[in-house]
């Protein structure tokens, strides 16, 4: 069975977030980051609470918890054991709620993965070109109200698990280019 470096709860980060007067929910947000964490090598905190908060900072017990989320996700990136996972609601929450999330989710990480040095996303080649237009196809996402609860409810399953691996493949294919110094002057925007 696989286990999650991400501890944060999405209740809790939502509430830190909606605390903060955030510019997403917390699904974005964390794609937002996840995105930018695959696309630049140099992605530091600071430019994630850029992208997110309206003055780019947040209380102390908000950054705490907002930096601890930053350097899970991170690791779990790095990490050999494919441990990454989305930042969703609880399978407490409707199905609907959940389904927007995930979409939400997809959003901030093309986002994210455009923000950073990958420039035009869609235009890709290979595996990580065909990972780009499928999450941009999965950001458009909804319940299917013909379909019963137990297939929506698979259906989404089996979405998150693509998305979660798509994501450390984008990753592990992106190192490259991660690697490689940035032009002077260069920026996330």
């Amino acid at each position: 069975m696989r286990t999650s470096m991400i501890q944060a709860n999405y209740a809790d980060i939502q509430r830190v977030l909606t605390d903060e007067r955030a510019l997403a929910d917390a699904a974005e947000a964390h794609g937002t980051l996840t995105g930018s964490l695959c696309a630049g090598g140099g992605y530091r905190f600071e430019d994630w609470l850029l992208e997110i908060l309206p003055e780019g900072r947040a209380q102390p017990l908000a950054a705490a918890t907002l930096r601890e989320l930053y350097a899970e996700t991170s690791g779990s990136l790095r990490a050999p054991d494919m441990v990454f996972d989305l930042l969703l609601p609880e399978d407490a929450q409707s199905i609907d709620s959940r389904t927007e999330a995930l979409a939400q989710w997809c959003q901030g990480f093309l986002y994210g993965l455009g923000s950073g040095a990958v420039q035009d996303a869609g235009s890709l080649a290979g595996d990580v070109g065909e990972i780009v237009r499928d999450l941009t196809e999965i950001s458009r996402v909804g319940v299917d109200t013909a379909q019963t609860e137990e297939s929506n409810e698979s259906a989404y399953a089996e979405l998150v698990e693509f998305v979660r691996v798509s994501v450390q493949v984008v990753f592990e294919e992106l190192e490259p280019m991660r690697d490689r110094p940035s032009s002077p002057g260069a920026s996330l925007h």
